[in-house]
């Protein structure tokens, strides 16, 4: 889409929003899906008496899609982590949007194939109960995506952009308790933190950590998450 292209969709169908605003909320009636443009958003959703962090969206990503299905409701809450704007689309703008513009209709399918293998991913890592096994788990997988990507280095090290914020909601643990399992990650060497992203320093290395951090849990027995670590996870983060 060229950017004349863009503007003119975001005079017509766009939606500012500030850090902190609740964009929708799950259960009420979708009426519009958005394609994220400028900013960071986070889909928490309730489980039980609890708020769990689903994922944390950057520009090109699309949300709040049940409002494609007619009589939908929101099926989980969208908050803005930073001011931004989005394509505020309802399904006949949406379907006429796909066809007009088929590289958007090809990133969306490309969009839907990443959030099954997220949810894989996901699922994988809440099956472990070590608290530092789920962190490495979740940074060898962003980075093995982020090869794939061709991802930048420096110094031989490989760059992925990831936050605190984004790894609690792929591990489900509190954002104090992922930024200690970082912490002791970069005291071993295996990470360091470089202009507000991680730098995995020898994925080699770290996929070895993650072997015997499985032995150990085999030999010695898991300790159960602590409350600590959890409580947070369900939380609502951001600004």
């Amino acid at each position: 889409m060229s950017a004349s292209e863009r503007e003119r969709l975001l005079a017509r169908f766009g939606r500012s929003f500030t850090a902190g605003e609740v964009i929708f909320q799950e259960g009420e009636p979708a009426t519009e899906a958005f394609l994220l443009q400028e900013g960071r958003v986070r889909l928490i959703k309730q489980v039980r008496a609890m708020e769990r962090s689903l994922v944390v969206l950057r520009p090109g990503d699309l949300f709040g899609e049940s409002a494609l299905m007619p009589g939908a409701p929101r099926t989980s809450t969208a908050i803005a982590l930073s001011d931004g704007a989005a394509l505020a689309l309802d399904q006949t703008t949406f379907q006429s949007l796909l066809s007009t513009h088929p590289e958007v209709a090809s990133r969306m399918v490309q969009q839907l194939i990443r959030r099954l293998r997220d949810a894989e991913d996901q699922i994988e890592i809440m099956m472990l109960r070590d608290a530092q096994s789920k962190i490495v788990s979740a940074l060898i997988k962003a980075a093995q995506q982020a090869q794939a990507a061709g991802a930048a280095r420096g110094e031989g090290a490989l760059r992925i952009a990831v936050s605190p914020m984004e790894l609690s909601s792929r591990v489900g643990l509190d954002v104090d308790a992922v930024k200690r399992g970082v912490q002791r990650l970069r005291e071993g060497q295996y990470i360091r933190v470089v202009d507000e992203q991680l730098e995995i320093l020898d994925l080699d290395a770290l996929r070895g950590l993650y072997g015997l951090l499985g032995v150990k849990d085999e030999i010695r027995g898991v300790d159960p998450v602590s409350p600590e670590e959890t409580r947070g996870a369900s939380g609502v983060q951001g600004r």
